[in-house]
């Protein structure tokens, strides 16, 4: 009987952290903060806009959508590189990520800012939780992946990225 009890208190579920979509890709709404080491004219922070652009000081808009962060400082060394600096060092970090977005049968449907590691159920508790006619095994996030849009079945463990839309579906019974 004993055993029992310390069973019902023991680690309840096991999860793998990571999945297929690791590598976080940078999208419009996203707010980098880029260090070129020596060169504070250089430096700052900037928002990926609607084209999916940085513009940055000296330089063309550089595509920033679609690249994940030590992409980007490759390609902004290579146009430093190529224009200003001999061996430029670029850093670059996300400083604020794009919004998630929630629908359907929770309290408050809207956006709000993406918060790491953030799951399904912490979204919902944003919301303001589920309403009473949410089917909370029914959940949908539509996920951009640069070329492609994917919908996803998940449950309420599931990991939510930046720019995710999550819709809780409503049950009939």
């Amino acid at each position: 009987m004993s055993l029992a009890a310390c069973a019902q208190y023991g680690v309840l579920e096991q999860r793998p952290t990571s999945s297929e979509f690791d590598a976080y890709r940078l999208d419009t709404g996203d707010q980098l903060r880029v260090t070129v080491f020596g060169q504070a004219d250089l430096s700052g922070d900037f928002t990926v806009d609607g084209t999916g652009t940085i513009s940055m000081p000296l330089l063309p808009p550089i595509v920033a959508r679609g690249l994940t962060t030590e992409e980007f400082e490759a390609v902004v060394a290579a146009e430093l590189g190529r224009r200003l600096l001999r061996n430029p060092n670029v850093s670059a970090q996300v400083m604020q990520f794009r919004p998630f977005f929630i629908l359907g049968e929770v309290q408050r449907a809207g956006q709000y800012p993406y918060v790491s590691g953030m799951t399904v159920q912490s979204a919902v508790a944003i919301a303001g939780g589920y309403s009473y006619r949410a089917n909370e095994d029914r959940v949908r996030i539509t996920r951009n992946l640069g070329d492609r849009i994917v919908e996803l079945g998940v449950d309420s463990k599931a990991l939510v990225m930046p720019g995710d839309t999550i819709l809780v579906r409503e049950r009939y019974f």
